[in-house]
């Protein structure tokens, strides 16, 4: 299946009788203005998305800080987003994609086929020199699209455990959290013992666009990717990991996500934590 959208498709797409519906996911760790930045400016006809409060439900020590919502819960939410059955779906953030992949993996998970991320994200839409729209415009027409869940693979922590043993668990976070050495939100520093540190950001070149397909075959090949008969990544709490099975995808690798992460797995005292770089 397709991963992303280039501006210069999206331009032609939303100027269609059949345009996508624009969804945008402002949303960065520790900057909870996403809605302003949206009302600053964002693509025209884009409809706001809250992860905390609609790409998530309530943070818990089982579930980590941003569990998978409900499936009851994430149709409604696309509904009001004005989603509707068949109609292809378009996500962008303004990060590189990196939280609006939580958006792209739980509607694919939910059983959209035509869900895609704007490659670039705002910032190649504003590299275009393409016009944003100010303000918060009203709400969409509802929706009539139904979510099922269950279309793409999932780890819980026990399963996350064991991958190593037998396949690859990728680490999408940050080297420095990885290696232990700054934990910033999550109860304890470190990460799942055999877990191979990936960061998410060395899937974008610097315009913030994905890597070529074969840069990122020959990148995820060299952390073992080729070798594995089973691929699983997590991230803080399953969001940035959303944007490294994405990339998974474009190379041509199948991968689940651990949804709790090490929000999740570093609040339960029974599991271990390793740190420093992998031998």
């Amino acid at each position: 299946m397709t991963v992303t959208t280039t501006v210069a498709e999206l331009r032609e797409r939303l100027a269609s009788a059949t345009p996508p519906t624009l969804l945008d996911v402002r949303w960065a760790l520790g900057d909870p203005h996403g809605r302003d930045h949206y009302v600053e400016g964002h693509i025209p006809g884009a409809v706001y998305v809250d992860l905390d409060t609609e790409l998530a439900s309530t943070p818990s020590p089982e579930g980590g800080r941003h569990p998978l919502p409900a499936i009851a819960e994430l149709q409604e939410a696309a509904r009001g987003w004005g989603v509707r059955e068949g109609q292809p779906v378009v996500v962008y953030d303004d990060l590189g994609n990196t939280a609006a992949a939580r958006a792209w993996w739980l509607l694919r998970n939910a059983g959209l086929d035509r869900v895609t991320l704007l490659d670039g994200a705002l910032s190649a839409w504003r590299a275009a020199g393409l016009p944003l729209e100010s303000g918060l415009p009203a709400d969409p027409p509802p929706g009539d699209v139904v979510l099922r869940a269950g279309g793409l693979p999932v780890l819980d922590a026990d399963q996350a455990a064991e991958l190593p043993l037998s396949g690859l668990l990728l680490d999408a976070r940050a080297g420095e959290r990885y290696r232990g050495e700054v934990e910033p939100v999550d109860p304890r520093a470190g990460h799942i013992p055999g877990a191979v540190s990936a960061p998410t950001g060395e899937n974008l070149a610097a315009d913030g666009t994905f890597l070529p397909a074969e840069e990122l075959r020959k990148r995820f090949e060299e952390l073992g990717a080729r070798a594995a008969n089973r691929i699983g990544v997590y991230c803080g709490s399953g969001v940035t990991a959303a944007h490294e099975v994405a990339a998974l995808e474009i190379a041509g690798f199948e991968a689940a996500l651990f949804p709790g992460s090490w929000s999740a797995w570093s609040a339960d005292p029974d599991r271990p934590a390793t740190k420093g770089s992998r031998t």
